[in-house]
């Protein structure tokens, strides 16, 4: 029996292999209407986190908020791509004049003050937050794998901070024991932002992921 005559299956039919099996879960690669709203709503939850008065503390006065938790918050729920797109878009938005920085300053003056390190910095942290939630939400310890991703990007978000301070003209030890003062309140807005994460995950399990049925 030659090769095409092995190829054939009963009656003559053409047997194919069978199709790779698909995989569990992808990432979105793609963005729709679904996303965009996304973006400009967790874009206007950042803007809307000023309303709670910040807590002035430290020796430059830079005052604790809510933006660091929903910050952390955009990475643990839209990843990388999106939750970076939606805190790039408030940033923008308050360099162009939009008063959505904390005690509701706006412009481009605002890159001049004490936390413009952190400013600049939310974006890189909601971004590594993002990564790491992709690998996160798939692990068997959901909760603590978040959390990690959370600290990931505040660690990001406090370098940028003490680097703000240093270029500020402080010593870098003094920037860095300035900067110790928010890192306990930090932790207690990520074990937050995770507790509405892992929320939302299981509300809408697509979040990070695209499962293919």
């Amino acid at each position: 029996m030659n090769r095409s005559s092995q190829s054939q299956g009963h009656k003559g039919a053409p047997v194919t292999a069978p199709a790779p099996a698909a995989p569990v879960a992808a990432l979105r690669r793609r963005w729709g209407a679904m996303d965009i709203s996304l973006i400009a709503v967790f874009a206007a939850l950042l803007a809307a986190s000023i309303a709670v008065p910040g807590i002035n503390v430290g020796p430059l006065g830079v005052a604790i908020t809510l933006q660091t938790l929903v910050v952390v918050l955009c990475g643990l729920v839209l990843g990388v791509g999106r939750g970076t797109a939606a805190v790039a878009l408030y940033v923008l938005l308050g360099l162009v004049g939009l008063p959505i920085f904390s005690g509701f300053r706006a412009g481009p003056a605002v890159l001049a003050s004490p936390s413009a390190g952190y400013i600049v910095g939310f974006a890189f942290g909601a971004a590594l937050t993002g990564l790491v939630a992709i690998w996160a939400v798939r692990r068997r310890h959901k909760a603590a794998a978040l959390f990690a991703a959370a600290m990931a990007g505040t660690v990001v978000i406090h370098a940028f901070g003490i680097i703000g301070f240093v270029l500020k003209g402080m010593a870098l030890p003094a920037a860095v024991g300035a900067d110790l003062i928010y890192l306990p309140g930090d932790i207690i807005k990520n074990v937050v932002a995770v507790a509405i994460a892992l929320s939302l995950h299981r509300a809408f399990p697509d979040l990070l992921v695209r499962r293919r049925r």
